[in-house]
This record gives structure tokens, C-alpha cells and sequence, in this order.
């Protein structure tokens, strides 16, 4: 296989579970510095790679909202704790090497750079990592969301979509339906239409109608974010309607 990256500008959404690694809670530094590890491999081919992770590792705004929690105060605990994914991932990737900003949809200039659209791609463009964290900025809108919106904002030629549960797009729950199928390729439109638990429906929406490409794979095996970048066909492709 080539060693020429297949796309130069991506987006590798990460859940925050994906972080907490067998513990299933909190940060664990050793998946972080294989995740950071991974993370360079594809930097180091000339990809301009942002990141956008989740908070599910520390707290979830639908959580909160069930036990009672006003939904909007909720979801901004979880905005706040995805920041502290993101400056326990750029710590990890910087000593590495690896130059990284975090950029907060919600100001708080201490600990990270405001979200200017503009800045972010002059980021990618000097080979900087960039890891957009607190979300949109605003309650009701998953970091799946996020991911899509920054997506199309930075003109990103796709979204890695990495579980740490699942490798791949499946008919249904592998772990409960034995003769769940997995997808190689699906459309968005048969997402939405199955109710398949790919992303959340805002987001699928996003990615279908600006045309952007999401490649689901498992973050466990180590080395899968390089194989997808150089285009070796692991997990699902979707696209299109």
C-alpha cells in the first residue's frame, strides 16, 4: 500500500469514552498517548487534522436532564467537560512534538483560543493540530453535531468517525442481534430512513447536505486512523443520499 495520504484535510471525531479506555470513566493518560501517538502518525503525512471530542467520559448533558437537570445547564457542564479532553489531548500531543491549539466555542481565554473560523484554517494550514472543544457553544447540539458543523466551516474532506465499541456501521446491535450486518457503505439518507445509531439525526443531516463524507472505524485496533487516511477500506463509508 501507498504511503500517500488519501485526504489532506480531516476531521477524527473522538467519543469521550474512547478516552477513559477499560475504566469506562475519567481520562487514562496510556490511551491518550496512543490515541496522541496515532494522531501524529497522520500528521506526519502531511494531513491537517482536527479533532472534535466528546465528553461521555466525565459527563453527559442527556444524563443530567434525566435525573431532572434543567436540559441547558446540563448540556453545559458537558461543553466544559469536553474541554478538559481537549487540554488533556493537546498536553499529550505537544509532548510529542506534535504543535496543537484548542479552540473553545465557549470563551475562556486562560485555557484556550476563542473559535475563529479563519484562525483554525491558518492552524491546519501551518501543520498545527487543532482540537475544537465546548461543543457549538450551545445547548441541544451533540459533539457528533460539532463535528459536522466544523466539518463544512473548515472545508474538511471527511470525518473519521472512531468508536471504541464498534467497528463499523451494523444493521443493529451487534452485541445484542447476532445477525446484525455490517455496512462496507451506506448512504445517510438510509442512516436517517433505519434510524441507525450512527450519529444523531441533526448531524447526518449536516453531513448529507453538504456532501461530507463520515468513515466509521474502531479506535482499539492500533494503526486504524493511518489505514483510513491512506484509504485501506476498514470500517463504514457514509455518504450521499
Amino acid at each position: 500500500m501507498s504511503n500517500e495520504a488519501k485526504y489532506k484535510r480531516v476531521i477524527l471525531k473522538l467519543s469521550g469514552e474512547a478516552l477513559a479506555g477499560d475504566v469506562g470513566f475519567g481520562i487514562d493518560p496510556k490511551i491518550i498517548l496512543s490515541i496522541s501517538e496515532q494522531i501524529k502518525e497522520i500528521a506526519d503525512l502531511n494531513v491537517e487534522v482536527a479533532v472534535v471530542v466528546g465528553a461521555g467520559n466525565i459527563w453527559r448533558g442527556k444524563t443530567g436532564s434525566e435525573m431532572g437537570m434543567d436540559r441547558a445547564t446540563a448540556d453545559y457542564m458537558g461543553m466544559l467537560a469536553t474541554v478538559m479532553n481537549a487540554l488533556a489531548l493537546q498536553d499529550s500531543l505537544e509532548s510529542l512534538g506534535v504543535g496543537t491549539r484548542v479552540q473553545s466555542s465557549i470563551e475562556m481565554r486562560q485555557v484556550a483560543e476563542p473559535y475563529i473560523r479563519r484562525r483554525a484554517i491558518r492552524h491546519l494550514e501551518k501543520k498545527r493540530v487543532v482540537i475544537f472543544a465546548a461543543g457549538t457553544g450551545n445547548p441541544y447540539f451533540s459533539t457528533d453535531t460539532t463535528a459536522a458543523l466544523r466539518a463544512a466551516e473548515i472545508e474538511a474532506e471527511v470525518i473519521l468517525m472512531a468508536k471504541n465499541n464498534v467497528d463499523g456501521v451494523y444493521s443493529a446491535d451487534p452485541k445484542v442481534d447476532e445477525a446484525a450486518v455490517k455496512y462496507d457503505r451506506i448512504s445517510y439518507l438510509d442512516v436517517l430512513n433505519e434510524g441507525l445509531a450512527v450519529m444523531d439525526s441533526t448531524a447526518s443531516s449536516l453531513c448529507m447536505d453538504n456532501d461530507i463524507p463520515l468513515v466509521v472505524f474502531s479506535i482499539t485496533e492500533i494503526g486504524n486512523i493511518k489505514r483510513v487516511v491512506l484509504g485501506e477500506e476498514i470500517g463504514t463509508v457514509v455518504r450521499g443520499k
